[in-house]
């Protein structure tokens, strides 16, 4: 999914449930402060998004734009409507987003805005979900220097996070900064 690909969701989504503005917590997030994010960090064509004011509202989303639907095979990308629960992010995460002007689509009225979790709140939920994939978008931001190593251990400790699993996320941390970064 390229940053043209996010934008056209934000504002079909927009048309779908009549709102402004939407959080985007899934890797696609990381097109809002890098749109030119190397290829290797933007593998889905899935758009993880909730609006902000309705998050109930992400239902009607995964409705009309996602999985399976009428957009996703004319397009090639969705949308999955998630809430706000969905982000394993640390404490926070909502202070830190990043706020991205999206122009209107056929349809809309008013501005847009995509409000995408920055960076290494992204990594982090990433990393806290624990697939091998996400382990992999960890050190691709890392090698593509999107990331800083040491942010991310600052902020292990403001997640929500037992002490098992706070030792193991630290853990492979390191083992990625050992790896040279």
């Amino acid at each position: 999914m390229r940053r043209a690909d996010l934008e056209h969701v934000i504002g079909a989504a927009a048309n779908v449930v009549g709102e402004s503005e939407f959080v985007v917590i899934g890797s696609q997030a990381i097109l809002g402060p890098h749109p030119d994010a190397p290829a290797a960090l933007l593998r889905s064509m899935e758009a993880d998004i909730y609006p902000l004011v309705s998050p109930e509202k992400a239902d009607l989303i995964d409705g009309a734009l996602g999985d399976g639907s009428a957009f996703h095979r004319q397009f090639g990308y969705y949308a999955h409507g998630v809430g706000p629960e969905t982000a394993k992010a640390p404490s926070g995460w909502e202070d830190r987003l990043v706020r991205v002007p999206v122009a209107p689509r056929p349809g809309s009225s008013g501005e847009l805005n995509a409000l995408c979790l920055e960076p290494h709140d992204l990594v982090l939920a990433k990393c806290a979900a624990g697939r091998e994939r996400d382990w992999q978008f960890a050190r691709d931001a890392i090698d593509a220097g999107l990331v800083g190593s040491v942010e991310l251990l600052a902020r292990v400790g403001e997640m929500d996070l037992d002490e098992r699993q706070a030792a193991h996320l630290q853990a492979m941390l390191e083992g990625i900064r050992g790896d040279g970064n």
